[in-house]
This record gives C-alpha cells, structure tokens and sequence, in this order.
C-alpha cells in the first residue's frame, strides 16, 4: 500500500511541477528555462510566510501573486519580442534563471531553509497505513489543477482563442483575435503556477537558490512526451513516475532519478511526437 500511495502523490509532486511548463512550453511552444526559477520564487514565498509566523496556507495565495507578477513584466519586456526568435527565447530565459538566483543569494543567502508545514504532524491511515496527510493532500490538488486546466483550454471562448493563436497567429489576427493578450494571459498563468508548485512542495522539501533547478529536466521530458493535452499530461506523469518510484524502492535511489529522463528519451526515439495524437 505504501508503494502505491508513493506512485500516486509522485505523480500528483510531477504534475503540479510540470503544469505550469505545460501552458507556455506546450502550449505556446515557448522554450522557458526560467520555471525552475519560478518555482524557486514560490519557495521562498513559503519562507517570508514562515519568517512572518503567518498560517502557512498563506503562502499558496502570495506564491499566486508573485508569479503573476514576475510573469506579466517577463512576457512584456523579456519574452514578447522573442516570439519569433525562439532560439534567442532559450538564451534569454536562461539568463532570466540566473538573474533570480542571484538576487534570491543577494537577498535570502545559500543556506538552505526550511517552512512550516500546514499539516505537520497529520497522518492518514489508508488501509492500515499510516501516510502523510500532506502528500495526500497534493493528489486531489493536482487533479483539480488538471481538471481546471483542461475546461480552461478546451471550453472556454479563451481556450479556442489560445490555440487559435498557436495554431496560425495571422489568421487569428485576421478574425480580431488579439494575439499579443492572449500570449501575455496565457504566459502569467503558466508563471503563475510555476510559482504556485514551488510553495506546494516547499512542505516537503528545503528551499535554496537551486532548489527549482531539479525539477526542471523532468518537467521539460514530461512536456514533450505528453504532448499539449492536460490528461495527456497527468496519465505521462502517472506512468513515469510509476516507474521512478519502482527503480528508486528496488534498485537504486540514484538510478531512479535518471528513470524520468531515460524514459522520456527512449518514447521519443519510438515515436519523436511522444504520446500526442496531433
């Protein structure tokens, strides 16, 4: 039972990590080397939180607003001119990556930090086993997340607008569709919930200046295997991170972090669209 409740909230820590990716760089097809950044900074959201003695759910609503804010000044001043260029895109998002680490070191240090957890101490028994109320938790978070996500894109006058736009940015143009806000909404969302999984997963882990950086490997294989659907996305994350969690418990904890990477690159020589049916 323990082993299932692990590939379960492993899939649930992959998907609300990767959702975020998911609507810039398999959406809009933006290579975005910034979101582990972006997670960092929802990290240390949950820090200031902590540092304040505020409630620790807190830091869900604050890590919200300061990636919709870091979103919105980065489409507009960093990644809207680059739309066309996205090879300049890859070098200036990265740079974007260093530069906040390098303020996050400025302003919190190296050291690593530790939040308050907002169950700490809860445990659920699920068939007579005792498992963490938290990582529980993120397992109908992520399917909320998913199930948003997808009636967003797909049933919304905003969903058809966005893959309008993907799809032939003229001709949306051409049918009044304002292309550029629809680039700008759809960026600030995606930073939005890169910086809302770093909060998320701050519980379980420390908060560093790298601490985003890990995550981000994984995220971008998932992305691309999935292809742009959010259930796509949600059953990769499932069955990827089946299999971490099974090289990590029987092999080698070490191999089991390479399972995701090997895995995605080894579906993509089978079929280099991945799981996409487009």
């Amino acid at each position: 039972m323990v082993l299932a409740l692990d590939v379960l909230t492993t899939a649930a820590v992959l998907f609300i990590v990767t959702a975020g990716l998911m609507m810039i760089f398999g959406v809009m097809k933006i290579v975005n080397f910034a979101h582990g950044a972006l997670l960092t900074l929802g990290g240390y959201a949950s820090f200031v939180v902590t540092q304040q003695k505020c409630d620790p759910w807190l830091s869900l609503p604050l890590a919200l607003a300061v990636g919709v804010a870091v979103g919105m000044c980065v489409e507009q001043v960093i990644v809207r001119p680059l739309y066309q260029r996205p090879l300049d895109a890859i070098l200036a998002t990265w740079g974007l990556a260093i530069v906040i680490s390098q303020s996050i070191v400025m302003v919190f240090g190296r050291q690593a930090q530790f939040v308050a957890t907002p169950l700490q101490g809860v445990f659920f028994s699920v068939a007579g086993t005792d498992y963490s109320a938290y990582r529980l938790l993120l397992i109908p978070v992520a399917l909320l997340v998913c199930a948003l996500l997808t009636a967003l894109l797909s049933g919304t006058r905003f969903g058809v607008k966005t893959r309008a736009v993907i799809m032939n940015e003229d001709l949306a143009r051409g049918l009044g569709i304002h292309s550029d806000r629809i680039r700008f909404l759809t960026f600030s969302l995606g930073a939005a919930l890169g910086s809302l999984a770093g909060a998320l997963l701050t519980p379980l882990s420390s908060v560093d200046p790298d601490m985003g950086l890990p995550y981000l490997i994984n995220a971008f294989m998932l992305v691309m295997v999935s292809g742009h659907s959010m259930p796509g996305l949600l059953m990769t994350c499932l069955a990827f991170g089946a299999c971490q969690v099974l090289v990590s418990t029987f092999i080698n904890p070490v191999l089991g972090g390479l399972t995701i990477p090997v895995l995605a690159a080894l579906t993509l020589r089978v079929r280099p669209k991945g799981f996409s049916l487009g």
